[in-house]
């Protein structure tokens, strides 16, 4: 039985020690050649994995996987048998890994690097490992990913087009909605997600899976520069190029993200072009249509995505807002002898409000 650490971090130190990018903070993941679940089970491992053998251990909770191989006998990316045994060698085990700069293991402070991912990384080079690289389709999606993650590395040419044959074979058809979300909403935390889109667009599967919805070189400028954006924002930026509400339906459609994401992308498609004008009527406009007096943080989705666009002051929205709020809207209600025009008045009474404001 031997222990190695391997992936992600060590493929982080040494872009630390070659490239000099911070330090990594992750998990430490581990893989154990020559044992068996028996023996890790024993040894006080609890078993967690539920295609193949993975342990945790007793006390640092670290994951402990049996050295594996895998082999594809279906589409898709569930279409893989996985097989453990004593007699497997850790460089079989990473060979079965996506790109060589995640192909790495130390033994102690002894790095075994079979594929040459320390030269990759050296030569700032995303690389696959083998040819099993095209069995599995959300290994696009990865490296799409990387690129993002690591601006400087440029894809192997011999990569690329095993991305566009993955494409062009319909290997790439068996992805899912949820998975596509998955990765893309990772890559919208990275340094420069517009390079995830750029990457799915050279191999043809931006054009194969969204249909080639359209974003303009200034909608990736502003998603790079704008790190400091929530999730939902960013997701409704990258829609901003599209006028189309229809295309961006469909977008939506096929993405399949979470309601507080939708509602954000929405909303600003139906108000992005109402900012021109800071007059009274479309200042309470905007507020009113974002439902903002109940929901306020969807108003401030909209406006740090107005500031992000259009360099436009936030403020005029933002006070209307809360001098509004402070309105004694059950007075004014009853008030009103006709109820049905109660929503006539409020909107009298904010619109004066705002008009004292500008």
């Amino acid at each position: 039985m031997h222990i190695y650490l391997v992936g992600g971090y060590v493929r982080d130190l040494y872009l630390t020690k070659e490239l000099g990018y911070p330090k990594h903070k992750g998990d430490r993941d581990w893989v154990v050649v020559g044992s068996t679940p028996e023996e890790m089970i024993k040894r006080g491992f609890y078993p967690v994995g539920k295609d193949f053998p993975v342990f945790l251990h007793p006390q640092t909770h670290e994951e402990y996987a049996l050295a594996r191989t895998e082999r594809k006998v279906a589409a898709g990316y569930h279409g893989f048998v996985f097989h453990t045994s004593e007699t497997i060698s850790l460089e079989e085990d990473l060979k079965r890994r996506d790109l060589t700069i995640n192909a790495m293991a130390l033994d102690g402070n002894h790095l075994i690097d079979p594929y040459g991912g320390l030269n990759d990384i050296r030569n700032k080079l995303l690389r696959h490992v083998s040819e099993a690289f095209k069995e599995d389709p959300v290994r696009i999606l990865r490296i799409a990913r990387f690129s993002a993650k690591l601006p400087d590395f440029r894809i192997a040419p011999e990569t690329l087009e095993l991305l566009k044959e993955m494409v062009a074979n319909g290997e790439a058809d068996s992805l899912v909605p949820e998975r596509v979300f998955l990765e893309m909403r990772k890559t919208l935390s990275e340094k420069t997600p517009s390079r995830f889109v750029t990457v799915l667009q050279n191999c043809g599967l931006w054009q194969r899976f969204f249909n080639n919805f359209r974003i303009d070189q200034t909608v990736f400028s502003l998603l790079d520069k704008n790190n400091q954006l929530e999730e939902n924002e960013k997701f409704a930026l990258l829609t901003h190029s599209e006028d189309d509400i229809n295309k961006v339906k469909k977008f939506m459609s096929i993405l399949k993200p979470p309601t507080d994401i939708s509602e954000t992308v929405f909303l600003w498609n139906k108000l992005k072009k109402r900012f021109n004008h800071k007059d009274a009527e479309n200042i309470l406009k905007v507020i009113e249509e974002a439902d903002a007096i109940r929901r306020p943080q969807r108003l401030k989705s909209v406006l740090n995505l107005v500031h992000v666009v259009y360099t436009t002051d936030k403020e005029p929205w933002l006070t209307a807002l809360e001098h509004i709020k402070k309105m004694d809207s059950a007075k004014i209600a009853a008030s009103c002898s006709d109820k049905s025009m109660i929503g006539h008045a409020l909107h009298s009474a904010r619109l004066r409000i705002i008009e004292e404001l500008v």
